[in-house]
């Protein structure tokens, strides 16, 4: 059986491209995720996510222009498609459903 949905990291790379509209790359995906979600990952660990996530079609991505500071290099610019923000949503909810499930008599600290 196939697996359906994102893991956590997955999602973590999603919401960060999302969150730099139009201007995540590898460093500035890192950058965020050590920022706001307190974690230290390596660049090659992004890389490979950003790439996996645009093959399973849930972010697109194009060059950009050479720029100097980068000796002459081209960032490579992600964005989220249409089915990446259906995977968010998808993951949202699901936490959603399991979260609704607490009982609020038994772990009142992690009941809404």
């Amino acid at each position: 059986m196939k697996r359906v949905g994102i893991g956590e990291f997955e999602e973590l790379v999603l919401l960060a491209v999302a969150s730099l509209d139009g201007g995540g790359y590898g460093l500035s995906v890192r950058t965020l995720l050590k920022e706001e979600a307190n974690r230290s990952v390596s660049l090659g660990a992004v890389h490979a996510t950003l790439y996996r996530l645009e093959g399973k079609g849930y972010l697109r991505s194009e060059l950009a222009g050479a720029t100097e500071q980068r000796g002459g290099r081209r960032k490579r610019l992600f964005r989220l498609t249409g089915s990446g923000v259906a995977a968010l949503d998808a993951a949202r909810q699901s936490r959603e459903r399991l979260r609704a499930l607490i009982s609020r008599t038994a772990h009142p600290e992690l009941a809404r």
